[in-house]
């Protein structure tokens, strides 16, 4: 017959044994995430050719906005990517008051009409992926996109005077009367590009 004081440990024996399994299995899994080599983005593989494969003569490429299996995988990719698409078809229309819908109030004061129509008097956009989409601060999202543009080389960026360059860059987008839009590039953010 056992004694109380025996009786007395196996009944703490058995909570403390779940303690001790319960922290190991997770310290386990924590250092697992932790230690674990970052996974190769394969699902950031274009669903199409990227514009190295357009050739030179049809730049920029189909206007068409594409997305990889990863920004496809995103709960909100169809209103982004109909966001873009309204966004770049407006630009290669040259028609402001489509691309005004598709940006938020701010970037609209900052550039009326005449100077969006000067800015963008020669532009044409294609080529148009859109490699992820991400969460931000304050419900906002970010689109990581790439695409091509070709322009009169006098309507280039200065210090990048081409008529066809490859922009990817991180879209800021946030809600605005109800819907996806546009927002302003924070100061200082730079788009990568590159000559075609």
């Amino acid at each position: 017959m056992p004694t109380t004081s025996s009786s007395s440990h196996l009944r703490w024996l058995v909570p403390v044994l779940i303690v001790v399994v319960s922290l190991t299995v997770g310290g386990g899994l924590l250092a697992r995430e932790l230690y674990q080599p970052p996974m190769a983005d394969e699902d950031v593989r274009p669903t199409r050719p990227t514009t190295a494969a357009v050739p030179a003569g049809r730049q920029p490429g189909p206007g068409r906005v594409e997305l990889t299996t990863d920004a496809a995988a995103h709960p909100q990719a169809e209103p982004v990517r109909a966001l873009l698409q309204a966004h770049f078809d407006a630009i290669n229309r040259r028609d402001y008051d489509q691309w005004a819908g598709t940006v938020v109030t701010a970037r609209v004061q900052a550039q009326p009409r005449q100077e969006w129509l000067a800015n963008y008097r020669s532009t044409r956009d294609g080529s148009i992926l859109v490699y992820r989409i991400e969460a931000a601060p304050g419900q906002r999202l970010t689109a990581l996109i790439g695409f091509t543009s070709t322009q009169h080389v006098a309507d280039a960026p200065p210090d990048l005077p081409r008529d066809c360059i490859r922009w990817r860059l991180a879209l800021p987008l946030t809600q605005e009367y109800g819907e996806w839009r546009i927002d302003t590039i924070p100061a200082g953010s730079t788009p990568e590009r590159e000559p075609c």
